[in-house]
């Protein structure tokens, strides 16, 4: 459902409201205009806000830092790592 639905219930509603002239016994045609119409005003409504939403979260810039729980310079530097060996020579 979408924006157009909803202005498409709206239409309906106004058709079977104001245009229809028929005489049914089993339903009146009028309340059920109304109820499209409402429904149309609530779909467009319900689809509005769900936009605006997105668009407010799209807008949102999410920015990242960093930071060390320490300073750099407080600590020591990492060790050398061990010469590498081929197997067969004595260790040193």
């Amino acid at each position: 459902m979408g924006i157009g639905s909803g202005i498409f219930l709206i239409a309906v509603g106004a058709i079977l409201t104001f245009a229809v002239r028929a005489n049914v016994w089993w339903i009146d045609l009028r309340a059920v205009g109304w109820v499209f119409i409402l429904a149309g005003f609530a779909v467009l409504l319900i689809s509005m806000w769900y936009w605006q939403d997105r668009r407010r979260r799209a807008r949102t810039l999410i920015v990242e830092e960093n930071r060390l729980s320490h300073p750099t310079s407080m600590m020591p530097p990492p060790p050398d790592p061990p010469p590498p060996t081929t197997p067969g020579s004595p260790p040193q």
